[in-house]
């Protein structure tokens, strides 16, 4: 008797386990990924999480899968950021959209190709102040995985707004090691944002890349994760949630931009870290990065200068006149800042507060330093803006850029500015940077002033170029 009640009690255990947990192994389980897993030619996958691949090839950007996330309502507005970054027949991916095109609406071909996603009502989501489409856009990974492409390293996600910088992606990208699994992106350089949404988060707007490995384990557990967390505002904010359960962190990268600022952007680009520019986003809700130009003019002449030299771009030097007294300041393909006085490096490297924070308008805090812009000329710099960008032969490039007039007018009549006045141009020359200088421990370069003493027109000629042996920026 004792022998059979045992045996009872251990089948009704077992029964309650299996009705118990198999709700739970449904979620857990995506049949069509294990099939792509086992069919995929590229790859050889077994339950140690072991990746292999075929081929030692470098990663380029045939390797990277992009999941745009967009909407029907707002693609036409929008596609012109895309277009400006999309190489059709080069870049990989397509805009996930919440519906299908009308029949009379034509599909651009300097687009990224579309799919529609599945339908998302099945899924939870109680975040008052969100919008559904959170959900829809965090399985964009899922069903991106679940295409099958072949030779897939990298997952990349982005919004429709979002302008990514894709030989510079590239190469972050090749830092890592595609068969394990990593997380790669961004935080928001608003603390507000950062406090409410996450720390641990690589946020969406500015675009993250999640490892072929990392994708795999994911798209298992996804769906499960975007109930748990219904509550979440965003789709990164759902992804990072299983992460978490996954247990990999965040790799944070200081080229991906989500630009979660309200105002000027111009601190923040003219002061960018000593990285390769990845990506911008929220171009929109920001001012023009570049005066009397539109948003989307402004970022094409952006553009141009990355064309030109992409690791470069952005890249600060300082320099000093100490003749005049001059500190010079350039974000290559972008602005020069001339100070009739000698400024520190350290002030130099600290983004200009033209901004505020995205959420409460407010003048920080951020997640870098920032000093004030005073509203007297005197106490600001003479800024220039690219003009033109040009390849001069054997690897270097000539960039000019123009002195910008202040909206209001306004000059500082001071004795040291005035002769800084009659300087409408800089030239600056440098070489172009190999890919190879990003997988070097970083080091912003230096830069010398060549003929800003001779009173030669009313242009002053830069060149930037690696730092000698025990070489700093040091003024007397």
């Amino acid at each position: 008797m004792k022998a059979t009640l045992a045996i009872c009690l251990v089948a009704s255990i077992s029964l309650v386990l299996y009705f118990g947990f198999s709700g739970q192994s449904r979620w857990l389980h995506c049949p069509e990924c294990d099939s792509i897993l086992k069919n995929s030619s590229t790859r050889r996958y077994t339950a140690g999480d072991t990746f292999g691949v075929a081929t030692s090839e470098k990663t380029n950007v045939s390797h990277i899968l992009f999941g745009i996330g967009g909407s029907v309502k707002t693609w036409n507005k929008r596609r012109h950021y895309c277009e400006l970054w999309w190489k059709p027949n080069i870049t990989r991916g397509f805009v996930w959209l919440d519906e299908k095109p009308s029949e009379n609406q034509t599909w651009p071909e300097t687009s990224p190709p579309y799919r529609v996603s599945e339908d998302t009502s099945r899924f939870k989501y109680t975040c008052w102040y969100g919008s559904r489409s959170a959900v829809r856009i965090a399985r964009i990974v899922k069903e991106s995985f679940r295409l099958g492409l072949e030779n897939v390293r990298w997952f990349v996600m982005g919004d429709d707004d979002t302008v990514f910088f894709t030989e510079n992606l590239v190469n972050v990208l090749a830092k890592y090691d595609h068969n394990q699994m990593y997380y790669i992106g961004g935080n928001s350089e608003s603390v507000e944002q950062d406090v409410i949404h996450s720390y641990t988060m690589a946020y969406g707007g500015g675009g993250f890349a999640i490892s072929y490995p990392l994708a795999a384990e994911l798209v298992r557990v996804l769906d499960g994760c975007i109930d748990r967390y219904a509550s979440f505002y965003g789709s990164d904010q759902k992804i990072q949630g299983c992460m978490s359960e996954i247990g990999v962190p965040v790799t944070k990268e200081l080229g991906f931009h989500q630009i979660d600022i309200r105002g000027n952007p111009y601190g923040l680009l003219a002061a960018h870290p000593v990285a390769p520019l990845v990506s911008l986003h929220h171009l929109d809700y920001v001012k023009p990065m570049i005066p009397n130009l539109t948003r989307i003019d402004s970022v094409k002449k952006l553009v141009s200068a990355y064309k030109m030299d992409p690791g470069r771009t952005l890249q600060h030097s300082f320099c000093y006149d100490l003749r005049r007294n001059w500190s010079v300041s350039v974000s290559w393909g972008y602005t020069i800042q001339l100070y009739p006085s000698l400024v520190t490096a350290k002030k130099l490297e600290m983004a200009f507060r033209t901004f505020q924070t995205w959420r409460s308008r407010s003048n920080g805090p951020f997640t870098f330093n920032t000093r004030p812009m005073s509203s007297d000329m005197c106490e600001r710099p003479i800024i220039y803006f690219l003009d033109r960008v040009q390849s001069v032969g054997m690897g270097q490039t000539l960039s000019s850029y123009k002195r910008s007039v202040p909206e209001d007018g306004q000059d500082c009549y001071w004795r040291d500015f005035l002769p800084a006045y009659a300087f409408q141009f800089f030239n600056v020359s440098a070489s172009t940077l190999e890919p190879d200088f990003w997988e070097k421990a970083p080091r912003r370069q230096c830069c010398e002033i060549i003929n800003g003493t001779d009173g030669v027109g009313s242009m002053v000629h830069v060149k930037i170029r690696g730092c000698n042996h025990w070489e700093t920026v040091t003024p007397p």
